[in-house]
């Protein structure tokens, strides 16, 4: 049961942890859907939005998707499986189509329309690193639905153990489907991991060069 008034995004940052164990509670449908519909939402290159997710509920799939994940038992526990993909030939199937049709309708200019249908398949069919670039749009994705859960009282663990192939074979995914990560959402069970810490701001961000530390 999702929390009636949602975290604010201040708090989830600071203070969420990769859960360690779930207790297996089902996720109504309503919070399962705007949980993913905050992935919908999020930014992509050139807006192709190249992501895929399958959603893993049911105890037989789950436990498939366990044996394909180095045996992991979060898999099992977690109320959902929300398994990140990126489609590598997307664009070419009706994907491209669709994004000039949506951006036509809030306001794309017809010119800019028709340079992005001939610049954007040149750049993706000559890409030299796919899977690079489909993590990276994923992940945005990805992150907009470990918040959206966080937010609405649940916990996650965002999980990249896993093996390729063998997800693939479970979840019958095409061969043209990357798999970028699993996120596991439910709640809590027992103790809650202890907080490793985060290096400071000294110690990682620079001041408009390397080797001058922002304070």
């Amino acid at each position: 049961m999702s929390a009636t008034k949602e975290k604010l995004l201040s708090h989830i940052i600071a203070e969420r942890r990769a859960t360690p164990s779930f207790d297996g509670t089902p996720i109504p449908e309503a919070d399962l859907k705007k949980i993913l519909d905050a992935g919908l939402h999020a930014p992509s290159g050139y807006n192709m939005q190249p992501w895929r997710f399958v959603v893993v509920r049911s105890p037989e799939q789950k436990k498939r998707l366990r044996l394909a994940s180095f045996n992991q038992a979060k898999i099992e526990e977690a109320s959902a499986m929300i398994v990140a993909c990126g489609d590598a030939d997307g664009w070419r199937n009706g994907d491209l189509d669709e994004m000039l049709r949506l951006g036509k309708e809030g306001g794309m200019s017809e010119s800019y329309s028709e340079q992005a249908r001939q610049s954007i398949p040149g750049y993706l069919s000559n890409h030299p690193n796919m899977a690079m670039w489909l993590n990276r749009q994923v992940m945005i994705a990805f992150t907009h639905m470990l918040l959206m859960a966080e937010a609405l009282g649940y916990d996650t663990a965002p999980m990249e153990g896993f093996e390729q192939e063998k997800v693939r074979e479970v979840l019958k995914l095409p061969l043209s489907y990357h798999v970028v990560a699993l996120l596991a959402v439910g709640h809590l069970k027992g103790a809650d991991k202890p907080n490793g810490g985060r290096f400071a701001r000294s110690r990682v961000v620079f001041d408009e060069e390397f080797g001058r530390h922002m304070r």
